[in-house]
């Protein structure tokens, strides 16, 4: 299965209109901080690869942690990519064992993160620190070419250009 996404920079309060004028529906917002690993035994740069623990605050909730690998992208005109991804007890921990196997935190990216759900697309507002406002669009699929094809029919509903997507993950863009 591949997480298909794609992402441009966009004005939160005109997709938050558009977003209601097609009736999609809010899921939740929440805090993340997402730490990545540098590996000791290959370039996850060079190999277009990721490792990160994330961890997810909600208003009056414990917080959540996963644990999440992301495969070199598969397609040229999105961010489709393996993607696996398991929970985790507690997100410290499992950054300390990456640690003790001799992963090294390369940069944590904070954000605020709101969800909707639209014709069958997860619609993300991702408000970065230190970067700005963004809006990805994703779904899970096997078919990468109808999955990405949907994706920018979703964007130009909401009224943004899939021609301006950013195919360079947040942590590039920090690093940059």
């Amino acid at each position: 299965m591949y997480e298909v996404e794609v992402k441009v920079r966009a004005d939160h309060g005109d997709v938050r209109d558009a977003l209601a004028d097609v009736g999609a529906s809010e899921e939740e917002t929440v805090e993340q901080a997402d730490t990545y690993y540098d590996a000791p035994h290959r370039d996850f740069a060079a190999t277009d690869e990721a490792l990160r623990v994330r961890r997810v605050s909600r208003p009056g909730e414990h917080e959540d942690a996963r644990v999440t690998y992301k495969g070199p992208k598969v397609d040229d005109a999105s961010k489709a990519r393996e993607e696996i991804e398991t929970g985790v007890e507690d997100g410290a921990d499992a950054g300390a064992i990456f640690e003790a196997l001799g992963f090294s935190p390369a940069a944590t990216v904070r954000k605020t993160r709101s969800y909707f759900a639209y014709d069958g697309y997860t619609v993300v507002l991702d408000d970065v620190e230190g970067l700005g406002q963004f809006v990805e669009v994703e779904r899970e699929s096997e078919d990468v070419d109808a999955a990405r094809e949907g994706a920018f029919d979703v964007l130009r509903e909401l009224g943004l250009d899939p021609g301006e997507q950013i195919r360079t993950s947040y942590l590039g863009l920090l690093l940059e």
